[in-house]
């Protein structure tokens, strides 16, 4: 009877046993995957970054280039100025009676 006992606890301590193994493999496999998410994401959250590093770069330029244009907006309207008021002179040289 008591070796009877004894084979008992024995499976039940195997099934338990077997139990934790199952639930251990299951685990590593779940953490595997999602490690494998983790590496997924932070490939993707990496190339977003240099996307927007990109952005970055190309918006500067185009800073850039809006200055150069005001600035040389700003240049030929002082040059058109300054031949209207040559053009100006000239028209009342011109309309002025002779003497």
């Amino acid at each position: 009877m008591v070796v009877a006992e004894v084979g008992v606890k024995v499976s039940r301590l195997e099934s338990i046993v077997e139990q934790i193994g199952e639930a251990v493999l299951a685990t590593t496999e779940t953490i595997e995957r999602l490690a494998e998410r983790v590496d997924t994401l932070s490939s993707q959250v990496e190339e977003q970054g240099k996307q927007l590093q990109q952005q970055g770069y190309q918006i500067l330029a185009l800073c850039d280039a809006v200055q150069t244009l005001a600035e040389t907006q700003d240049d030929s309207l002082q040059k058109l100025t300054q031949l209207t008021q040559s053009l100006e002179r000239l028209m009342a040289m011109i309309e002025e009676p002779s003497e």
